[in-house]
């Protein structure tokens, strides 16, 4: 009877050490929280690429993200390169241009990435050409951007005199080539270009469509 006890004992305790074991194994397995942070950005980082690639194509170069209006929302600078030169600076002073055949400003809002500002052959946001761009048409651009702590991204796009070889506008005529200052309108809530002495924004032209598309 002793020893029937004896036994019972030992396996009571087997089966608790076992438990306890267990119980260890489970708890080393949690992943720790640089093991989430890493997945967590691996995550945003695939999720961007797959909306830079959605909005412009396998060729897509994401520039630039975060709250680049300071409107609390995040939004990519994203675009086409075509130029082997310099890369762009990462920090807050004025990055080298760059030559590209298509950009654009992508935003998420409420979980869905929309595509605010395209310059494709014309500079568009969703409500039309940007003022003062109408006849402006170019297959490749100089584009030169920078992160303001104040006013946000401003972007500079200049048709590329290494592509146009001659800038012309929509009558065929000859001309100095252009630049087109563009910054997010805080009153409007989009991007618009404005003129030369930064005191007034332009407004659109309006398209027969709106070029914004849902991405995601």
């Amino acid at each position: 009877m002793r020893i029937s006890r004896l036994r019972m004992a030992a396996g009571i305790l087997s089966c608790t050490m076992a438990l306890g074991l267990a119980g260890c194994g489970t708890a080393q397995q949690q992943p720790s929280a640089e093991d989430k942070a890493a997945a967590d950005a691996a995550r945003a980082a695939n999720e961007a690429r797959g909306v830079a690639e959605a909005s412009l194509g396998k060729q897509a170069e994401i520039l630039s993200q975060g709250d680049l209006a300071l409107n609390g929302r995040k939004q990519m600078l994203v675009a086409n390169r075509i130029s082997t030169g310099a890369q762009p600076s990462k920090g807050d002073g004025n990055p080298s241009p760059i030559l590209v055949t298509r950009a654009a400003v992508l935003e998420k809002n409420d979980g869905k990435w929309s595509q605010i500002l395209l310059c494709d052959e014309h500079l568009k946001n969703p409500n039309g050409y940007l003022g003062g761009s109408v006849d402006a048409r170019a297959t490749g651009w100089r584009l030169e951007y920078v992160q303001d702590a104040k006013d946000g991204l401003e972007m500079k796009f200049t048709p590329a005199p290494q592509i146009e070889a001659g800038y012309k506008n929509s009558d065929g005529y000859q001309q100095p080539l252009p630049t087109f200052n563009v910054r997010w309108n805080k009153d409007t809530k989009r991007y618009q270009s404005f003129d030369a002495s930064h005191d007034k924004y332009l407004s659109e032209r309006p398209l027969l469509y709106l070029p914004e598309s849902t991405l995601k």
